[in-house]
């Protein structure tokens, strides 16, 4: 079971608005509200939606990251899961080298997500698991 099986939509982007409220009141967090506020603290365009209840139910494009402020918080998280677990094995190793190539852990992130989403929208739309194989490869020619 994943840590958001259970979770509407609202609740799970409720989380994201109360650890950025928490972090801002420099309230004592939980690692996992730390993290959601890390994202958060990236990202200053998404930080006035996080003020505006609306946001819990609002519809987003489909059709990207980009889009969706959630989608695309939601990626950095799974990205760092990916590499602070190495992974698939070698994820980690390839983050190192593209911070280091890029010079910033976020841009780095950014490229790598890129192909992460198209990963994970092509396994949904074949109805089959990630082809992790495929998707260290493409990683590796980044």
């Amino acid at each position: 079971m994943t840590l958001f099986a259970d979770q509407s939509r609202e609740s799970l982007r409720a989380a994201y608005r109360d650890a950025w409220q928490r972090w801002q009141q420099r309230a004592p967090l939980q690692p996992f509200e730390a993290q959601l506020a890390d994202v958060i603290r990236l990202h200053p365009e998404y930080q006035p939606l996080l003020q505006d209840e609306r946001s819990l139910t609002q519809d987003f494009a489909a059709e990207g990251a980009r889009d969706n402020p959630f989608l695309h918080m939601g990626l950095h998280l799974a990205l760092r899961e990916q590499v602070s677990t190495d992974r698939p094995q070698g994820i980690a190793a390839i983050h190192r080298r593209l911070v280091a190539a890029m010079g910033s852990e976020h841009a780095a992130e950014h490229r790598m997500m890129e192909l992460l989403a198209a990963t994970l929208w092509e396994s949904q739309r074949r109805g089959q698991p990630a082809d992790e194989a495929a998707y260290l490869e493409q990683l590796r020619r980044l």
